[in-house]
């Protein structure tokens, strides 16, 4: 094995050089080796060639060859979850996945009955989309609901996915560079307008993107090196589409025990409940309930609807 991977920083060097001699961009996507799926020789580390720091790379886990499967958008669903989860970043920053200010219409979380699993980034159609980060093309097809889309599986195990796309400029297994246009913007699937659904995915689990990253400003922001996730930033019907989550991000594993302890309860609507019968029972004003779920005292409540109630 060890000869296997000195041969393996042998052509890295080899690569890197002559790279240095042509358009970066247009060489990654030429030359990027293919990940062969029958075999389980550990061909998958060879698509890390044209990247820098090679050998870091490898001596790392090899989130590029954990349940790669190009024919499925979640590759996870038969995984069991495990909280918290933990994510770290070799960056501080993210590449904006648009050209242009980064507005979203709509946030993470529960929407028209259903869950929104990301954010929704206003452009215009033929925009340029790109990758957040380094990594490896996984998925590009259509998506039910998300119309033409593409997946991008980064070094540190998380995945990028880009929906409601015109056109797809990538195909699967290819090396993709931080910045780096992988499709342009536009309205398939159910889109109402041209916009990008962009989420954020750890072991096929959505994950608050505003959590992980800050879309507020040009600095294009990654909150922390470090950051441990519970199931508060993987729920969505514990978050409003229409309005920005308070983001507190837990740095370590006892902040995440913490703030799991900290959260806050959902009830479940159930067959003659009133605002007011659940206002008593958990010893809350309407008023709180209201302004906590974004709804009106009037609203009128849907068996199996969730609710924020504080105790």
């Amino acid at each position: 094995m060890k000869s296997f991977y000195m041969i393996v920083l042998t052509l890295c060097y080899s690569v890197n050089a002559f790279c240095q001699t042509e358009d970066s961009l247009s060489i990654a996507t030429k030359t990027t080796p293919k990940i062969t799926l029958e075999t389980s020789f550990p061909i998958v580390s060879l698509a890390l060639l044209n990247f820098q720091n090679t050998s870091d790379r490898i001596q790392s886990k090899d989130w590029i060859a954990e349940n790669w499967n190009t024919k499925v958008f979640n590759p996870y669903k038969k995984q069991r979850k495990q909280y918290p989860l933990h994510i770290t970043f070799d960056d501080s920053t993210y590449a904006s996945p648009i050209p242009r200010n980064k507005v979203v219409t709509s946030r993470y979380g529960w929407r028209n009955r259903r869950a929104h699993n990301g954010i929704d980034i206003d452009l215009i159609t033929g925009d340029r989309v790109m990758s957040m980060f380094d990594g490896v093309v996984r998925y590009v097809n259509r998506h039910s609901g998300h119309g033409k889309t593409i997946v991008v599986r980064h070094f540190n195990g998380l995945e990028t996915v880009y929906a409601h796309l015109s056109k797809q400029l990538v195909k699967v297994n290819d090396t993709v560079r931080k910045g780096q246009v992988i499709g342009a913007g536009g309205t398939t699937g159910n889109a109402r307008g041209s916009h990008l659904h962009l989420e954020i995915r750890f072991k096929g689990i959505p994950i608050h993107p505003e959590y992980l990253f800050d879309f507020s400003d040009e600095e294009n922001i990654v909150r922390a090196n470090s950051i441990w996730i519970n199931e508060k930033w993987t729920t969505a019907y514990r978050h409003n589409s229409k309005r920005k989550s308070n983001v507190e991000v837990c740095t370590t594993e006892a902040e995440a025990a913490q703030s799991k302890a900290d959260e806050k309860k959902i009830y479940t609507v159930r067959r003659g409940d009133t605002l007011s019968r659940i206002s008593s029972k958990y010893n809350v004003s309407i008023a709180t309930l209201c302004k906590e779920n974004a709804i009106r005292k009037t609203a009128t409540l849907r068996i199996g609807q969730k609710l924020i109630v504080t105790q």
